[in-house]
């Protein structure tokens, strides 16, 4: 059977490879490493077909090491004991030319395996390259990470990915009988999503489904022939990441056409309706607050409802909502009154509850002077007594400052007038 095409061309030297200039060029941070065959354990973070598993193979294959590699989705902890054992037994023991050790697709290795590679990585007995779709702060255990170097690689520019196209014609065996002309690019790119496997395979697809040997090369030709323009969502991986950290910001922006937008690039890529809602529920709270609380009501509701009933109709349910809190009077306050908070915590550790506001259920508790002098709110006019209600420590500090809208100036007012300064209102 034969390979694809994204495997036929699979470039073997660092002068064949496009793209992650900032990296493999000239100048770039791997460039002089890889030529003196002196290379850290690294991760290798990217999109799809980016060049991860290539960029791999040559860094071993220029460094002269020996190379062995496995697959997260089809390895387990004895396979990777396995191939560390050979690789000690290779003669590589703290050698600067030592084994390298690849692993596709890091991320889907469990805690435990990879606990298995720790002691190989910190004795040297292999160098580790790992690569992965997802941020390896999410998913490498610390002490791995700690252990290796993280690179970025970036999805292809359009000038790389016609690159890659043309390189195809021009050196694969199976497709240089054919007269092939790129007219043409933007429906292949387009499909692509900077994902240079993609397009190599699916340019292989339409080249094959021409009869005649003379294959022009259009945006009609390509839509003809790909059935499905499949919107570029990855529900666990970077894009899920990047795509509701734009949701969010353009509600938080108050741009409701960007948070629709948004919106429907997560309905469309199929997203869980209640991760969607959940993170509605969030931004109600986080960004809005105070100003308008009804906010976190409306999120809460929209939760309940999408919970409930489900795709397709849960699309309008989630569009109204994102579209209430884009056009919200925006505050954070809350959200920055529980940050100082919590940090002040941090700082002064565990202050003792003054003994005016402690609880006295016992005898005991009552004669040692719990809660004596607490004034009861309730017993005072319009349900105020000034009081202190913090420890002596950081009495005064203030945590919650309202925020510069119309519900907030008017409670900065209401807690002036209790409190007659006392936080700088």
């Amino acid at each position: 059977m034969n390979a694809p095409l994204a495997e036929r061309v699979r470039p073997k030297s660092l002068e064949d490879y496009i793209s992650q200039q900032h990296l493999v060029g000239p100048g770039g941070s791997l460039t002089q490493q890889i030529k003196r065959g002196i290379l850290p354990s690294l991760i290798l973070w990217g999109p799809p077909g980016t060049g991860k598993t290539t960029l791999a193979n040559i860094m071993a294959t220029e460094s002269q090491r020996p190379f062995y590699t496995l697959s997260a989705i089809s390895s387990g902890v004895k396979d990777v004991r396995e191939v560390i054992e050979k690789a000690k037994n290779s003669g590589g023991l703290f050698s600067a030319k030592g084994p390298v050790l690849f692993i596709d697709e890091i991320h889907r290795f469990s805690k435990s395996q990879q606990d298995s590679l720790l002691g190989a990585v910190e004795k040297g007995w292999v160098t580790l390259i790992g690569a992965t779709t997802e941020n390896p702060s999410f998913e490498v255990i610390p002490a791995l990470l700690s252990r290796c170097q993280v690179y970025i690689l970036n999805p292809f520019e359009r000038e790389d990915l016609e690159a890659l196209l043309h390189r195809a014609i021009a050196q694969d065996d199976q497709l240089k009988d054919k007269k092939i002309s790129l007219k043409e690019t933007e429906a292949l790119l387009r499909i692509s999503g900077g994902d240079g496997r993609k397009l190599l395979n699916v340019f292989e697809l339409v080249v094959n489904a021409e009869a005649s040997d003379t294959v022009v090369i259009t945006n009609e030709m390509v839509l003809s022939k790909v059935q499905q323009n499949t919107v570029l969502y990855d529900k666990t991986g970077e894009q899920h990441y990047d795509i509701i950290s734009a949701f969010i910001k353009a509600i938080r922006g108050s741009d409701p056409n960007g948070a629709v937008y948004w919106l429907a690039r997560m309905i469309e890529g199929g997203e869980d309706v209640k991760f969607i809602a959940r993170r509605l529920l969030i931004s109600a709270s986080e960004d809005i607050g105070m100003a308008n609380p009804t906010a976190l009501v409306i999120a809460n509701n929209t939760f309940q409802a999408v919970s409930t009933i489900g795709f397709p109709e849960s699309r309008i349910i989630l569009s109204q909502c994102a579209i209430y809190l884009a056009t919200s009077p925006k505050s954070n306050a809350s959200y920055m009154a529980i940050g100082k908070a919590q940090q002040t915590v941090k700082q002064t550790g565990d202050l003792s509850v003054p003994i005016h506001l402690r609880n006295a259920p016992t005898k005991l508790m009552k004669e040692l002077g719990y809660g004596k002098g607490y004034q009861y709110a309730h017993d005072h006019k319009d349900n105020f007594a000034l009081e202190e209600f913090l420890p002596e420590a950081i009495s005064g500090t203030s945590f919650y400052e309202p925020g510069n809208n119309a519900r907030e100036n008017a409670l900065r007012d209401f807690l002036k007038k209790r409190w007659k300064d006392k936080y700088g209102f």
